[in-house]
């Protein structure tokens, strides 16, 4: 990666950007690498031209290339903080609680316990977006007075 001057700071000069080249990448990894399935995602996204897309979101909505691409890689490198903000750290620790303890067994019929336990809780968190109407709407002041 190599920096490029963009802008002037008043204290510190001119602030370098980083430039970064797209590479294809393809290698072999032994069958044991517990992050083979991500390696595989890199060498196969890395066969598509992801500058086509950001060329034409670029185009269609005015805003630089550039622009699109550090939006796009920020927004990527930062889902799982934001997913954790999203469901919360408590959620978290519940969630993970039925996964430690079929580990802790170290048990086929465990993890299958423990997987139908992450589902109930899922379904029970997703229940609110599948049937918004399990919760009545609810206003600061009461009902909206529709007599006039």
């Amino acid at each position: 990666m190599t920096t490029m001057p963009h802008g002037e700071h008043e204290e510190t000069g001119p602030r370098e950007e980083p430039v970064i080249r797209l590479h294809r990448w393809d290698a072999d990894w032994p069958d044991d690498d517990p992050h083979a399935n991500f390696k595989s995602d890199v060498v196969l996204y890395g066969r598509l031209d992801p500058l086509a897309t950001l060329r034409g979101m670029a185009e269609n909505l005015d805003i630089p290339v550039g622009a699109l691409a550090r939006y796009v890689l920020a927004r990527w490198a930062t889902g799982g903080s934001g997913g954790l903000l999203e469901v919360g750290p408590v959620m978290v620790h519940r969630l993970w609680e039925p996964i430690a303890e079929a580990e802790r067994q170290d048990s086929d019929s465990e993890r299958l316990r423990a997987y139908h336990q992450l589902r109930q809780m899922i379904a029970w968190l997703k229940l609110p977006l599948d049937e918004p109407s399990v919760y009545p709407a609810q206003f600061e002041d009461g009902p909206a007075d529709t007599t006039r």
